[in-house]
């Protein structure tokens, strides 16, 4: 596409004159030239030049208007004639600065991703400008949305804004197409590029003849990772001289840091990813300077790049990166709701190793605050609990909590959690006397832990926990377990250590349940004989026991169960 080329010159004369071809033309610079003559020799009233490309394959002419003046072009209000132009940029040099740079890849993702360059390379390579002029609608929409969105903010019609705009970047095309006819943008070896900084240090267009020669020289890449190859080269074999080294290290590291603001270029670097967790923890990996095994030459040059700190804008891109795809709405594991949540942990345990000058403490909370917010939502949780029996749904749910952050998100996932703890379905599960006893209470017992836990906030886990002590305390008097332990253990001793067993491996909740058994343990301390009758029982072999460690070792015991020592002397009989 694209092989044949011309200008069509177009005048119009008087206010309501039709536009009629004056001339055609093969140079562009010819026909904006005669354009502009025959606007101040006022032979016509108002001009355009129009770029027609010939399509090899479809046999049509794409037409795009490239030059455009008139005194009746555009009705504009008298008073706002001398109104500075509302446009971000006023001289062809403007477009190579920072901020245009990024608004330019924000509008020309597309194109930019198809042809795999940056947007550097393609504001410096007259090949890719000629592409970019002939893909008209790309080029027209990308300044209209800029006209629009200054509009927005000044008086200046939106028409005198995109008249502005265009004929800013007619210039700077026009300027880099004379300068690659000039052969100013030499064509060099990566080992040449130290002597063209040392030669260019000096001059006000350094940058500008530094990047042409950079664009040329990338322009014969096989790929991306072969590209960041080629520019890591170079920056490996800058000179020790101040100023030609921060040239090629200011340069090169801005391009790497425009390669991994595309999605497309950063894909094929890191390779395919089985999901985005795994995407992300590439990344992450990346970002602390670590390549994995059988990387390419690219990515894992920049990766030792990262290690040493030697890419800083390189490395604030991936970060920026990094905590976009967390904020993304992408699930991490979309098919799996336990791998999400671990993967959201093992991402968070990662990352913060790289919490400093590049990833904000605060950025990083707030991404997976608000991952954690999309993760506890009706939609989400429901299908995730929907086929678990009730107590594992509460199970799961609290697998959630301690896998998120943020109050709000604790909160949000409290009210899941207490319906199914006040449910009919919950009381008749552990109410059920087919199910052994002691399991059913260790189960209650260990949800109402895990609950204290938590990250609820203090009313609600205090809500909860009632909740379950006193569900616990039901099944305790229907299956009468403390009454048994007291039929079916011959004295005081063995009561006592049986209780003591309940109290301490966790199979009691705690509340009035686990009051209850330590009145009970207490009730047996102070039966008379039980000192000695304890003592007795901890003899081995006939051999009595050291009476010191076995009264530390029965104190420790009545700590586990929330029996204070004070408590515990007071209250064991001789």
């Amino acid at each position: 596409m694209g092989t044949q080329i011309h200008y069509e010159l177009f005048k119009r004369a008087g206010a309501k004159g039709a536009w009629t071809m004056h001339d055609v033309l093969s140079s562009r610079e010819r026909a904006i030239e005669m354009a502009q003559e025959l606007m101040k020799g006022e032979k016509a009233t108002g001009v355009k030049v129009v770029k027609e490309t010939y399509n090899d394959d479809t046999g049509d002419y794409l037409s795009l208007k490239i030059f455009e003046d008139g005194h009746n072009q555009v009705k504009v209000d008298p008073k706002a004639e001398d109104a500075p132009h509302a446009i971000p940029c006023f001289k062809p040099d403007d477009l190579y600065s920072y901020h245009a740079r990024s608004t330019m890849t924000r509008l020309l993702t597309d194109f930019l991703s198809r042809n795999k360059v940056t947007i550097t390379e393609l504001i410096h390579r007259a090949d890719l400008l000629e592409k970019l002029e002939a893909a008209g609608t790309v080029y027209q929409h990308a300044i209209q949305k800029v006209a629009v969105a200054q509009a927005a903010s000044t008086t200046t019609p939106v028409q005198q804004i995109v008249k502005s705009l265009n004929e800013l970047s007619s210039q700077a095309f026009n300027r880099v197409y004379r300068d690659q006819r000039k052969a100013l943008f030499p064509e060099l070896q990566a080992e040449q590029f130290d002597e063209l900084a040392r030669k260019l240090v000096s001059q006000a267009d350094a940058s500008y003849i530094f990047n042409g020669a950079l664009a040329l020289f990338l322009s014969k890449a096989k790929g991306w990772d072969d590209k960041v190859h080629r520019l890591l080269t170079i920056m490996e074999l800058a000179p020790a001289e101040e100023a030609p080294r921060k040239l090629i290290l200011g340069t090169v590291d801005a391009i790497l840091a425009e390669t991994l603001n595309g999605s497309a270029a950063l894909h094929e670097l890191m390779g395919a990813a089985e999901n985005l967790a795994q995407a992300l923890r590439n990344l992450v990996e990346l970002f602390l300077g670590r390549s994995c095994n059988g990387a390419r030459a690219g990515l894992s040059g920049l990766a030792h790049h990262f290690a040493s700190d030697s890419l800083p804008e390189a490395k604030t891109a991936l970060a920026n990166r990094i905590v976009a795809e967390l904020k993304a709405n992408k699930r991490l594991c979309p098919d799996n709701m336990v791998d999400e949540l671990k993967a959201l942990r093992e991402l968070a345990n990662k990352i913060v190793m790289g919490v400093g000058k590049y990833m904000s403490h605060e950025d990083i909370v707030a991404s997976f605050t608000l991952r954690a917010k999309r993760l506890v939502t009706q939609e989400t949780l429901t299908p995730y609990i929907a086929d678990a029996a009730v107590d594992e749904k509460v199970e799961r749910l609290l697998f959630v909590e301690d896998n998120i952050i943020g109050s709000e998100n604790k909160r949000a996932l409290a009210a899941f959690v207490q319906p199914v703890l006040q449910s009919a379905l919950f009381d008749n599960h552990f109410q059920n006397p087919k199910l052994p006893l002691l399991q059913r209470l260790q189960k209650l017992a260990q949800i109402q832990a895990r609950v204290l836990r938590s990250g609820f906030i203090d009313v609600t886990k205090a809500e909860i926990a009632d909740k379950l002590d006193a569900l616990a305390c039901q099944v305790e008097a229907r299956g009468k377990l403390f009454d048994s332990v007291e039929a079916r253990t011959p004295n005081h001793v063995e009561k006592a250590q049986t209780q003591l067993r309940l109290a301490t491996t966790g199979i009691l909740t705690e509340g009035k349940l686990a009051e209850a058994a330590r009145a009970r343990i207490l009730a047996h301390l102070g039966k008379p004989g039980f000192l000695a009758g304890y003592m007795a029982a901890q003899k081995k072999d006939g051999v009595a026991p050291d009476s010191e460690k076995v009264m530390a070792d029965l104190i420790a015991i009545l700590g586990k169960a929330g029996i204070t020592a004070e408590t515990g002397l007071k209250s064991i009989a001789a």
